[in-house]
């Protein structure tokens, strides 16, 4: 446990921030889950729309530092490769 004052108030950041990249982990794995569900059931409409909204989540989510920006590459071009590919 924490004793002295300024490793108290780390301690209180580092919960701060652990919650605010929770939030925005859970909100890039919403987006890549209705990708995924889009390429699932066929809809290469939906699946375009849904990369496209996600794209954006994706990259924010490397600016602050929630992802590796080569993990965020490679999840986003293996998704579009996967929605060129619908019929």
């Amino acid at each position: 446990m924490a004793n002295t004052v300024q490793s108290k108030k780390r301690a209180r950041q580092n919960e701060k921030r652990f919650q605010i990249n929770k939030a925005r982990r859970s909100r890039i794995r919403t987006h890549l889950r209705k990708v995924e569900e889009a390429i699932a059931s066929g809809d290469k409409n939906a699946a375009t729309e849904a990369l496209k909204n996600a794209q954006p989540e994706l990259m924010r989510g490397v600016s602050k530092g929630v992802f590796h920006k080569n993990t965020a590459s490679r999840k986003m071009s293996r998704l579009a490769s996967r929605v060129k590919a619908l019929a």
